[in-house]
Parts: structure tokens; C-alpha cells; sequence
């Protein structure tokens, strides 16, 4: 080959590349092929009346190239799309015959991570019923007010949570059947007959109908019913499934709870849809994470909020033969998840040798979300990525929009009575777009909460008549088109006149060494106005010494604003001590117990003086309290 011609064409292959990366046409490509196929995977499902996802179940179980592969892997059983098929059928003929589930009824499910609970959300979709996913560590009044919501009448137990029916739950609910799936039970199930039901016990009306529901985290209060809808299943399998490029020889393995939108959807219902096998952890754990993604050979791994973390901040795990780092022994391609924060992404992707990022954005109830795939150090932290054409088309669906600070409620133009869009690098509440003439055709909301429902929609947002719905999140955009994740409203707290991010507070304080976990939350003191700074932190050490102390201050006072700096540090023991089943933080407990020494449990408090964090002690509390000091 010529010489010219060899520069011409490395210098064009160098140019293309160049423009990629540059104009995010990698993320206008991801962005059109998500949107596409959903849309019409969706509306050709509901022509043909097959929204059901045990439809796909059922394609798999009949496709000769799929049958016989590994659908679900749990423990150390393996299920084959054939096996779980016909499980399903013999779930569903034990709900109808011996429980009479009819079409359409709603069934509460408490399970942990175990093969049942595959068997019988499945079962009940072949029967078309409505599984309601109960969050299996709840109890006592919170259980009972989950269970309430549903309006079901039978609720089916794992043996392992069974305790949790107490005298009192049954007494709140007098009108429900509690059936516990004993072993028992399950040999006699499993001896029943596959029974297909006709296509019209399944068939639904529209995208909109009921698939399932699944509740909040109950962060801010009781836990609410997501209505989870037919679209918003097949939107959830099509986003990861693309985002994540799983095909049939994939394994996805996930160690979230399914009562998890991420989870169920995410993970089974993406793997599902292209023949792949979903491997199931029974719960997160540091020491068996690892462990299980190489015994079932996932090459897909799901994550959500501080998981990262304290992957990262575990020991590696040695050979016992060779006594060499287990990190990077795995085939894993890509990690998807949400909530992977920019302190820990980078030493994430190195650590264990991660190729690919798929952070995405959204939450079980909302309208709409964004994301973010990731192989480079450019997408770091962002949970959204558009290239010029994405950007466009996402602004005609989504809007981030300027906040009051005091009421925290999007701000309205005195002249026009309209919110405003913020620019880039201004921080605002992320909206998503619904049809004004049918708003439950993009949004279903709370199942029995109609409250609560609509107060998630805002109207005549740009023009008259117009609804969107809100995230209660804050975000801001830069000029090279990304998304970043702020806080949650509510979250962020006021000191001095300032509005402070608890999020950001967190990531500066996470890129200190020796800082394993930060948890930032706003906090009343005495004769004080606003909220001051708190961080409950867990140090890679114990206890930690004066010269820890001090180099902490001098990174948090280095790297954050002035009314950023938090005024006190919390010290924990261990990690995740006040976190969801699903790794999120919460901060309701710690911003109750506040800094009174007497309401920490024993912990250890410090105050910034004098540029280093000092003991915060009974003597220094009764001190603001008299108003002695003021900070």
C-alpha cells in the first residue's frame, strides 16, 4: 500500500474517532437505538396483545437454541428456560386452583433472594394476576401498612421472614390470607399440573395496565406502592439489555434484593429478553461478591449506591495456591447500576479491571430517566451522557429547572409565570415531560395514593396546560453535555445563606484515603440559625488520631467552599450501618439524633476549631446551648 494513502487513511480513521468523542455521537447513537426499540418493541407487543413478559419466558422456553440454556442460576441450582417455564405454569396452576388468583388480582409477595420467588412471579403473570413485591426486612408497622396498601388478599410468606407475621400484623389485617411456602408446600406444588391458560387470561388493554408493584425504600417516611406498568418493564429490560450489550451468552449476576426494581427488571427481565442467564445472590456481602461472580462466570454485573465503595475499601482476596490478587480474576464487561459515585469510579474501574460503566439515573416511580455509558475517564460521575442530536431530543422530554432555595419548589418567572431552564453548570430539579391529554399514559404513580401521586406533577411548567413530573432530585449539565447528579431535595440543607449539597460534601470527603465512607446530612443546633454540617464517617482505622484528624480538615477545606466544610465528624465502626437493603444512604436518623453526644449511640463526635477537628464532647454541647459559642 502507497504511503500516502496509509496516512490518509489512519489520519481519517484518527479524525473519526476524534469527532466521536468529541460530539458524543456514541451517546446519539445509544440514545436513538434505546429509544427506537422500546417504542416499537412496545407498541408492536400491545398490538398483538402480548405485553405480558411471561410471553418472553414462554418464547425462550419454546425457542430450540434457548430451551436448554441456563435462565436462572441461585445458589447451586441451575434452571433452564424450559425448567422455570414449566415451574412457572405449576406456580400459577396452584395459585388458581388452590388459592383461586384470578386475572388481575393483586398477590403480596415477602421473599428473600431464592428460586420461589422467580417461580411465583412468574406463575402469577401466567395467570394474570399482579405480584406486589414486599421488602422482606420490614416489620411490625411497616409491614402491616405494605401489606395494607396492596389491597391483596393473600400474601405468600418465605419460611426465612415467616417470623415477621406476628400476632399484631395479623391483627391489622383481618382480611388477608397468609399462606408460608414450606418445604412442604413446595413439593406439593411442584406436583401439580403446567397448566397453560388461554392468551385472554393475560391479555392486556394497554402500556399503561399494571404489571406489578413495588415500593420505595421508605427514606422519607412509610413506604408507597410504585405502580409498576407494562411499558415501564419492557423500557427497563430494553435500556439495560442496549446499554449494557447483553446477549444470550451472557450471565448477569445481581446480589440486590428483587423486591428491586433494578434487580427483577433490570437484571432478570434484561437477561430474560435476550436468552441470557441471570445469577442470583441470596444478599450483598463484601466477602462472597466476588466469590459468586466468578463461580457463575457473570460477565455482567449489576450495582446500586455505596456497593462500589465498599468493594473498594475491602482487602483483596488472595490465590490460597499462589497467594496472587483475585481482583481482576473474572470475565466481567461491564458493571450497571445507579448511584456509583465520582470519588470511587475511577478506583472501581482499576481496581477490578472493569472495561465498561453503565450508570443510569431514575427511580421505580418516575416518568422518565437518563444515562451513561462510560469507558473512559470522561463520563466520569455523570448519570446522564448526550451527544448534539440526543441533547435535542432529550430536552423536548426533560427539563432541569431553577429552584426557590427557600421552598425548595421550581421557580417561576415573575414576568411569565413559567419556570426557567438553568444553563449550564446551574444546579435546578430534573423534570421529565408527560402527555398533557393523558397524563397516566406516562406516569401511573402510587397505587391507592392518589395524594401522593399528584404531587409529583407540576403543570404549566413552559406553556399553558403542559405536566411534568418531578424527580425531587437536583442536577446540573456542563457544556460537553452531560448530567450530573446533585442531591436529592431535601437533603440539601442551608447554612449561612448558602444551600449545601450533601452529595458533594460526601464525594470531596470520599477522596481523602483514608476516609472509607462519608454520610453528610444538615443538622439544628442551639441559638443557631439553619443547619450545620455533619459527616458520620468510617476511617479506614479505628480510632482516629489527631494528625488524621487534621489532615481531614485540611481536604475538606481545601477542596470544598467555606460554608461547605462540615462543622462536625461522626465516627462510625462499620460500614453502612444506617444504609437501605439497596446501599443507600440515610441520613433520617443521623439529622434526628443530631450532635447532642447523648443522642449518638456512643459514638464519637468532633467539631472544627482552629482548622482540625477536636473531641465534641457534653461539656462543648451545653456550651452552644447557653450560647457560649456560635459557630
Amino acid at each position: 500500500m502507497p504511503v500516502p494513502l496509509a496516512l490518509t487513511l489512519a489520519g481519517l480513521t484518527a479524525g473519526t474517532a476524534y469527532l466521536r468523542a468529541r460530539f458524543s455521537l456514541d451517546a446519539d447513537m445509544l440514545y436513538l437505538k434505546i429509544h427506537a426499540y422500546a417504542l416499537s418493541n412496545i407498541a408492536l407487543r400491545e398490538r398483538l396483545g402480548r405485553l405480558n413478559f411471561f410471553y418472553v419466558l414462554e418464547e425462550q422456553a419454546r425457542n430450540k437454541d434457548v430451551a436448554k440454556r441456563p435462565c436462572l442460576l441461585i445458589g447451586d441450582h441451575s434452571y433452564t428456560y424450559a425448567e422455570v417455564h414449566d415451574l412457572a405454569l405449576r406456580y400459577g396452576t396452584w395459585l388458581k386452583t388452590q388459592h383461586g388468583v384470578q386475572k388481575h388480582d393483586v398477590v403480596a409477595m415477602d421473599f428473600r433472594n431464592v428460586d420461589t420467588f422467580v417461580f411465583l412471579w412468574f406463575g402469577l403473570w401466567s395467570i394474570g394476576a399482579r405480584p406486589a413485591f414486599i421488602n422482606h426486612n420490614l416489620t411490625g408497622a411497616s409491614l402491616a401498612h405494605s401489606l395494607r396498601v396492596t389491597d391483596a388478599t393473600l400474601a405468600l410468606i418465605d419460611p426465612a421472614v415467616a417470623h415477621s407475621i406476628t400476632d399484631g400484623v395479623l391483627g391489622d389485617l383481618p382480611g388477608m390470607r397468609f399462606v408460608v411456602l414450606t418445604p412442604e408446600v413446595e413439593a406439593e406444588i411442584r406436583q401439580m399440573e403446567p397448566v397453560r391458560l388461554p392468551d385472554e387470561v393475560r391479555s392486556e388493554e394497554a402500556v399503561p395496565d399494571i404489571a406489578m408493584l413495588i415500593f420505595t425504600s421508605g427514606t422519607t417516611g412509610l413506604p408507597k406502592a410504585s405502580v409498576v406498568s407494562w411499558a415501564k418493564v419492557w423500557a427497563g429490560a430494553v435500556m439495560s439489555s442496549l446499554g449494557t450489550g447483553t446477549t444470550k451468552t451472557d450471565v448477569l449476576y445481581t446480589c440486590m434484593p428483587l423486591y428491586h426494581s433494578s434487580a427483577s427488571l433490570l437484571c432478570v427481565c434484561n437477561a430474560m429478553r435476550w436468552g441470557a442467564a441471570s445469577a442470583i445472590g441470596l444478599r450483598f456481602s463484601t466477602r462472597t461478591f466476588w466469590r459468586e461472580v466468578r463461580k457463575y462466570d457473570a460477565t455482567i454485573i449489576q450495582y446500586i449506591g455505596e456497593l462500589c465503595r465498599y468493594l473498594v475499601v475491602t482487602p483483596p482476596e488472595l490465590d490460597p495456591v499462589t497467594g496472587e490478587s483475585l481482583d481482576q480474576r473474572h470475565r466481567v464487561r461491564v458493571a450497571c447500576g445507579n448511584g456509583l459515585r465520582a470519588d470511587v469510579w475511577d478506583r472501581f474501574k482499576e481496581r477490578f479491571n472493569i472495561p465498561a460503566i453503565f450508570e443510569f439515573y431514575s427511580a421505580t416511580e418516575s416518568a422518565g430517566g437518563t444515562w451513561n455509558l462510560s469507558r473512559n475517564k470522561h463520563g466520569r460521575g455523570a448519570v446522564g451522557r448526550y451527544g448534539l442530536v440526543s441533547k435535542i431530543l432529550h430536552d423536548r422530554r426533560a427539563a432541569i429547572v431553577a429552584l426557590d432555595p427557600a421552598s425548595e419548589r421550581p421557580l417561576r418567572d415573575p414576568a411569565t409565570g413559567f419556570c426557567v431552564r438553568v444553563r449550564a453548570g446551574e444546579v435546578g430539579e430534573l423534570l421529565f415531560r408527560l402527555p398533557e391529554n393523558d397524563i397516566r399514559a406516562g406516569y401511573q404513580g402510587f397505587y391507592g395514593n392518589q395524594a401522593a401521586t399528584l404531587a409529583r406533577v407540576l403543570s404549566d411548567v413552559f406553556v399553558k396546560g403542559d405536566a411534568y413530573f418531578r424527580t425531587g432530585d437536583a442536577m446540573r449539565w456542563d457544556h460537553d453535555r452531560r448530567i450530573f447528579f446533585v442531591d436529592r431535595l431535601g437533603d440539601t440543607f442551608r447554612w449561612k445563606g448558602e444551600n449545601v449539597s450533601t452529595a458533594e460534601v460526601a464525594d470531596a470527603l470520599g477522596t481523602h484515603p483514608a476516609v472509607c465512607e462519608a454520610n453528610v446530612y444538615g443538622v439544628e443546633l442551639p441559638r443557631h440559625d439553619g443547619r450545620a454540617g455533619c459527616a458520620a464517617i468510617v476511617f479506614a482505622t479505628p480510632s482516629p488520631g489527631p494528625e488524621l484528624l487534621r489532615s481531614v480538615a485540611e481536604h475538606a477545606q481545601k477542596t470544598l467552599p467555606r460554608y461547605a466544610v462540615p462543622l462536625f465528624l461522626r465516627v462510625e465502626k462499620e460500614l453502612g450501618l444506617q444504609n437501605t437493603s439497596t446501599c443507600k444512604q440515610l441520613k433520617t436518623v443521623r439529622r434526628q439524633q443530631g450532635v447532642a453526644p447523648a443522642n449518638v449511640d456512643g459514638d464519637l463526635l468532633f467539631w472544627l476549631r482552629d482548622g482540625t477537628f477536636v473531641p465534641f464532647t457534653e461539656t462543648e454541647w451545653k456550651g452552644l446551648e447557653v450560647g457560649a459559642v456560635r459557630l
